[in-house]
């Protein structure tokens, strides 16, 4: 079997960034997935479940009810690896081009407080699984780390 794209990049180089992981096209649309990479892959800890299910609730929300991407938001959710997220967006992007909603929903995240969106039973099916605090200390960290001072070796895998 032919090895998929995301595991052909090397991931003992890859540091926190926004990166365009891939591009397909559906019929005359094209869809950009882009890696969130909020950790450094096998150097640091993941983030556990609970912090990376309340960012997903939090980040879903933000991005399904921003003014100007709501209609462009395909999917937003966890990397099985607990390292990041993807973000599918449709239309043809750079990453350079999603850097500000990016800002701004993780300035969401970190600011939240209060009930989750969606984390009771009726609407998620492990609601308990939540930590805030932990995702507000996490979204700190990637506008501290990668997006407030964010330049070439952040928006590109390396080669």
């Amino acid at each position: 079997m032919e090895k998929i794209a995301s595991f052909t990049v090397d991931h003992i180089r890859l540091q926190p960034g926004v990166y365009v992981s891939r591009r397909d096209s559906v019929g005359e649309e094209v869809i950009t997935t882009f890696d969130l990479r909020m950790t450094s892959p096998n150097d640091e800890p993941v983030m556990n479940t609970a912090e990376v299910h309340t960012i997903e609730h939090l980040g879903a929300t933000f991005l399904r009810n921003d003014a100007e991407y709501k209609e462009r938001v395909i999917y937003f959710g966890p990397m099985g690896c607990r390292t990041g997220f993807y973000l599918l967006l449709a239309g043809n992007y750079e990453s350079e081009d999603i850097v500000e909603l990016l800002v701004r929903m993780y300035e969401f995240i970190r600011d939240y407080k209060g009930e989750v969106p969606g984390a009771a039973p009726r609407d998620c099916g492990n609601y308990l699984d939540m930590n805030l605090g932990m995702a507000n200390y996490l979204a700190d960290r990637y506008l501290e780390q990668v997006l407030y001072h964010i330049d070439e070796t952040k928006l590109h895998y390396p080669s």
